[in-house]
């Protein structure tokens, strides 16, 4: 076994949330950083609630954030690029990869009992466990340590609400723990199926969390807690007790919404008399109300912001300084330099406000440092969504152009705004750079640019600057008197790149047509 084995078990019941994402990178940054063991696990036991799509979509945001897993559900090339650009297709598109996927783990599974030697431990998703889970109810019916509980959902609310009223903690006060047979064979009669309940014992349960230190609940404030479901299915805290303990997880590291869960599971591991993992316990996300972040707060999905064009290192450098903290106090830093420096011990016990200013911004840094024709790849589904026809565009001259706006870019969508000045078809003049141009100084300036431009000679760079020095001496206008028409006539905007590149890439031809319109 390896020395330091951590998981990620995700349910597919949704879009992966970034909050779910952070834990996944922590998990995963711990095991880079001890040489350990990744695993991937899927807990889809809620048949109400899980969907093949949410699963295909989930695997597919952690391949796309680079959180590579060393064991769970397998991925074939044909999968690993399904819709890799951040736009996902339809159910059936998903259905048709997860088909891959489950053939995949069905084929591993068939291998479990060889493979066992080789560090082996799937299946890794829950609906293919159900087997071990009953062996595992069995053993615990057998030493008495759990009964059938055949309350309906009705009866366990009325309980409730009667606990609530005489403001005692809600639980559930075991009445069917003592059941005789002859009640229970009563019951079944009448139809019922029985859910199965852990009798929890009356003893003080400790543990020690890395992040949060010194932790005690009191076995007397929980009530009995079901493990298996009247349908057959397990519950969350049985089912995740027996998994971690059979694959060998050394180190659980989640949210802190999991406290609770903790002490549930320390007792199923002394009912087993498994040993427990160590437990690492990290801060919520939070919105800026400090509420925990949801969707009233904007997006919260990893998929949300691959929509948005969040680049995957973007999103992944800022989720590592949620809640927690590098030695060197930087904050733009590699997947490498995150693996060095990331330590549990430095994790923060209090809520981390997710930003999203402060990620566009790190966004921004990114889509400035990457390489122009790499960008350009990135940007394609982008582009093609504003309307661009990839295709129909001259290579080179349109890396010129990314070159030149990818300093203004914040995300990937925004593309469509910053490029149309470069196309004839796109061209528009803005409701400030037509109030600029109704001006008569302002006309007189493009008027002696565009007499310039009909007779100029040379490359694109000399062009400029000489119709500069010409404008100026012909009129007298400078800085923004200057600039701000020209600027007006050649892009129909009063915000841009640098004008004399601008000019360049658009060419003299191009800006002679656009400045003539304004001559009258």
């Amino acid at each position: 076994m390896d020395k330091y084995r951590v998981r990620f078990a995700p349910s597919p019941t949704g879009e992966l949330h970034v909050g779910n994402a952070r834990t996944a990178l922590f998990n995963w940054m711990f095991a880079r950083h001890h040489g350990g063991t990744f695993v991937l696990r899927i807990e889809d036991t809620d048949e109400s609630r899980s969907a093949l799509s949410y699963q295909v979509n989930l695997l597919n945001d952690l391949s796309w954030l680079g959180l590579d897993w060393d064991e769970g559900p397998e991925i074939d090339s044909s999968y690993s690029q399904l819709n890799s650009t951040g736009y996902r297709g339809g159910e059936e598109e998903a259905t048709q990869s997860y088909d891959t996927i489950r053939r995949g783990a069905d084929d591993a599974a068939n291998k479990d009992s060889r493979m066992k030697a080789t560090g082996y431990y799937g299946p890794y998703k829950q609906s293919e466990r159900l087997n071990i889970y009953n062996e595992h109810l069995q053993k615990l019916v057998a030493a008495n340590l759990v009964y059938p509980c055949y309350c309906t959902e009705a009866e366990l609310d009325e309980e409730r609400q009667a606990l609530i009223l005489s403001k005692r903690m809600p639980r559930y006060m075991g009445k069917c723990r003592n059941f005789t047979e002859a009640q229970r064979k009563g019951k079944e009669a009448a139809g019922l199926k029985p859910s199965f309940r852990f009798k929890v014992p009356d003893e003080t349960i400790e543990f020690t969390d890395l992040i949060r230190g010194a932790m005690r609940f009191e076995g007397a404030a929980i009530g009995d807690f079901i493990i298996v479901r009247s349908n057959g299915m397990p519950a969350y805290n049985f089912a995740v007790v027996i998994d971690d303990h059979l694959m060998g997880i050394t180190h659980v590291i989640r949210g802190e919404d999991h406290l609770s869960n903790t002490a549930l599971q320390i007792m199923l591991y002394k009912a087993f008399g498994f040993a427990p993992p160590t437990f690492a316990h990290h801060s919520l996300i939070l919105g800026k109300d400090r509420a925990k972040l949801s969707k009233r707060h904007g997006s919260v999905s990893v998929g949300e912001f691959r929509k948005q064009g969040i680049l995957p290192e973007a999103l992944l450098n800022y989720l590592g300084l949620l809640g927690s903290s590098f030695t060197d106090g930087r904050e733009v830093l590699t997947r490498e330099e995150m693996i060095t420096g990331f330590a549990l011990e430095r994790a923060s016990k209090s809520g981390a406000i997710f930003d999203e200013e402060k990620l566009h911004w790190l966004n921004a840094i990114y889509i400035r440092n990457r390489p122009t024709e790499d960008l350009v790849k990135q940007l394609n589904p982008f582009l093609e969504q504003a309307g661009y026809k990839i295709g129909e565009i001259d290579y080179a001259w349109f890396n010129q152009v990314i070159d030149l706006v990818k300093n203004d870019l914040t995300t990937l969508a925004e593309i469509g705004s910053h490029i149309d000045i470069f196309f004839d078809g796109r061209y528009a003049i803005t409701v400030g750079a037509k109030q600029i141009l109704e001006k008569e100084s302002a006309v007189q300036v493009v008027k002696v640019f565009a007499e310039y431009l009909k007779t100029a000679a040379g490359n694109p760079q000399e062009i400029y600057l000489a119709a500069i020095k010409y404008i100026k001496e012909k009129t007298g206008a400078k800085g923004k008197d200057l600039f701000m028409p020209i600027r007006a006539a050649l892009t129909g905007c009063v915000h841009g790149p640098e004008l004399d590149k601008v000019f360049a890439i658009l060419g003299k031809d191009a800006a002679l047509k656009r400045v003539k319109s304004f001559t009258g």
